[in-house]
């Protein structure tokens, strides 16, 4: 313990003259209470760990990738000097499979790692959506973090065709006619998207959008997201106290941990069991390389795309539903998504205290779920609209009915034990008064006017 606590003493006065040298503390990360030492404090700063991973394993890929869809006088598992009819963008990736040492590894960890991200940027979606972390002063804040889950997603969507693979070859195809069914948006789309029409130029515009547009629009939303995050601080824990303040003082953050060293070892940590985690299970369950476009020998497999975006292709497959209908459905969400700030104007962040959000949320959550599995057992099968109904509706209406209970319960009970300590008029922090019930002696206006 006393060589743990010289180290720790050291690397503080380091870093402490470091920062009195360069002026530090005005543009580098904050301190943060001592509260967040939990992982579901950090779940943002895990996708930035996934991102960095990405970028570092998708440059080694990039040495040899080639995005062509030209034949290509390589063996990609024929006899040397014959002419392979696969594209070359597949037969690159063939060669960093079977030829490049630990290549197969590498490939593997990148692929594992684009679904980590997703995975993990829906959680940090939802943690936030629940706990409220959105309402002010962080609106623009959660509005940038949507901008950065759309793109995450598009880097998945522009990265699953660089393989040159059949199925994915398929799935963007369908993609992209949902995407260009958009009004208006989808005629000014297309000549961005389909260049001259040509495979070649549809695997030239996904290379370029996803080694070049994407990560730099990443880059940017990232370089905002944190620019915010640093300008309000980290948020405090979801409260029905409307009262409470949103923002730690430049006083109580002296008081906190500094980012150098602990937050930066602790993030540290979690970064290399999250590589340790991705390369084991990439080691066990290597990717399979499917097979190239044009292969009119193999067999045809049914048109599914990644997991990520299986809920909408499953949309798509509702009787009645139309390409048009799918893509306003997903407009509508992000819409919600986007100016959710601005819609939910309670002071309260507790969950129990917004049942109304917590409810779209759960069908949001419930939706995506049911769609995506639904997709992956019946990939492309039409479902009539009594299936449709039987299983949404009820899933909806037990949600409601269990949110409407619990908030029915806590509201009574709470307000219970304010009648038992004498407070039954005036309920500072949680709820408004009753209509027509006078406000205590002293009681702010916020305290019985919010709802």
């Amino acid at each position: 313990m006393g060589f743990e606590r010289w180290f720790n003493r050291t690397l503080n006065q380091i870093w402490g003259l470091v920062e009195d040298r360069t002026g530090m503390p005005k543009w580098a990360l904050r301190p943060q209470p001592d509260f967040t030492f939990k992982p579901s404090y950090w779940t943002g700063a895990f996708v930035v760990n996934a991102f960095l991973y990405q970028v570092i394993s998708g440059l080694l890929l990039l040495l040899y990738y080639q995005p062509s869809v030209n034949p290509t006088y390589t063996p990609c598992g024929q006899p040397s000097g014959t002419l392979s009819v696969a594209p070359a963008a597949w037969c690159s990736t063939y060669y960093v499979v079977h030829s490049v040492p630990m290549g197969s590894l590498l490939l593997s960890t990148h692929l594992y790692g684009a679904y980590a991200m997703i995975f993990l940027a829906l959680v940090h979606f939802y943690r936030g959506y629940y706990l409220g972390v959105y309402k002010s002063p962080r609106e623009f804040s959660w509005v940038v973090g949507t901008l950065l889950l759309l793109a995450t997603l598009g880097m998945g969507f522009t990265g699953y065709v660089l393989p040159y693979t059949q199925i994915a070859y398929n799935a963007t195809n369908v993609g992209l006619v949902l995407a260009l069914r958009l009004p208006t948006a989808g005629n000014l789309l297309g000549p961005i998207i389909l260049a001259d029409g040509t495979s070649q130029g549809l695997l030239s515009r996904m290379f370029a959008a996803h080694v070049l547009l994407i990560p730099l629009a990443l880059g940017g939303l990232l370089y905002a997201h944190i620019a915010l995050f640093e300008s309000h601080g980290i948020a405090p824990p979801a409260t029905s106290d409307p009262l409470q303040r949103r923002r730690f003082t430049h006083e109580e953050d002296k008081k906190h941990v500094p980012f150098l060293p602990t937050i930066f070892f602790y993030i540290t940590k979690w970064a290399l069991c999250y590589i340790g985690l991705l390369i084991g299970i990439a080691a066990l369950w290597p990717w399979d390389l499917p097979t190239y476009v044009g292969n009119l020998g193999a067999t045809q497999s049914i048109t599914e795309p990644d997991w990520y975006f299986l809920w909408t292709f499953k949309v798509v497959d509702f009787a009645g539903v139309t390409p048009v209908l799918a893509v306003a459905i997903t407009n509508v969400i992000l819409l919600f998504v986007l100016l959710l700030p601005f819609l939910d104007r309670s002071k309260r962040t507790h969950p129990r205290d917004r049942p109304f959000f917590l409810f779209l949320g759960n069908c949001m959550l419930e939706f995506f779920i049911l769609t995506s599995v639904w997709g992956g057992l019946t990939p492309g099968q039409q479902i009539p609209v009594t299936d449709v109904a039987l299983r949404l509706v009820p899933l909806f209406v037990v949600n409601a009915v269990v949110i409407g209970a619990f908030y029915w319960r806590y509201q009574r009970s709470y307000r219970a034990r304010l009648a038992a300590a004498g407070r039954a008029d005036r309920l500072p922090g949680v709820y408004p008064v009753a209509r027509g019930t006078p406000a205590a002696p002293g009681a702010r206006a916020s305290e019985v006017s919010d709802g």
